[in-house]
């Protein structure tokens, strides 16, 4: 394995699948099925998952309701997408436990990063809910935070694309896909992937970032074994 210890960034978007809201659950169990093979080769490995399928604390500004208040239900959202990967992943039998920035006790364990390092080591996926429990960041900026906590070697960016893009791909057919990029790149250019202040954090503490296609049956071994998937953000 090319990486010992990895933090996979899930979009919740990524879990609706084919719906316009909501998780469906052919899309967990999947996700599930290639985080079991990553265990079974010894990998340690910790998630993060947005909240964007149930609710965006960002758009809570426009729908009126405050914007620490929807930043707090965004927290919560990203907690059910959490405990849904969870069941998921211990249906196969893979032992689990979700920590989270708000303490839930009935659901979770409150976040504590040497428990968090050491569930790692006992080889059971650690998965972190609730962001980093304070509003105004992103989940992206939680996945940065909680890596450099654990030191993972690298954050694994699971999206629809198949990379970093200078433009949408989705949009614009013409779209030049990037294979390597510096954070100073990334920052420069706007590039939308991972919001500055996880760009930012990661270039402070050289955590890797590679953005791939997570829907791509296959992909995420293939990116922890080494080979060339998706684009490389590093110093």
């Amino acid at each position: 394995m090319q990486y010992k210890r990895i933090l996979l960034k899930l979009s919740g978007e990524a879990l609706m699948g084919s719906q316009q809201y909501g998780i469906d659950t052919s899309v967990v169990m999947q996700y599930a099925a290639e985080i079991k093979a990553l265990v079974e080769k010894k990998v340690e490995v910790a998630i993060v998952i947005g909240g964007g399928n149930i609710y965006r604390g960002i758009q809570a500004t426009a729908s009126g309701i405050d914007r620490v208040q929807g930043d707090y239900m965004g927290m919560l959202a990203t907690v059910i997408n959490s405990m849904a990967l969870q069941s998921g992943l211990e249906k196969l039998g893979v032992n689990t436990r979700l920590l989270t920035a708000l303490e839930i006790r009935q659901v979770a364990e409150p976040f504590i990063k040497r428990r968090a390092v050491r569930h790692l080591e006992k080889g059971r996926v650690v998965i972190f809910g609730a962001g980093t429990g304070n509003p105004y960041f992103t989940t992206d900026t939680a996945a940065a935070l909680r890596a450099t906590e654990i030191e993972a070697n690298v954050i694994l960016k699971g999206t629809r694309v198949d990379g970093i893009y200078d433009s949408d791909p989705e949009k614009n057919p013409d779209a030049k896909k990037y294979t390597n990029l510096t954070y100073a790149d990334a920052i420069s250019q706007k590039l939308n992937v991972m919001d500055m202040t996880a760009f930012t954090l990661c270039q402070e503490n050289s955590i890797p970032i590679i953005v791939f296609d997570m829907n791509t049956s296959g992909n995420l071994m293939k990116v922890v074994t080494g080979e060339q998937i998706g684009t490389l953000v590093k110093n």
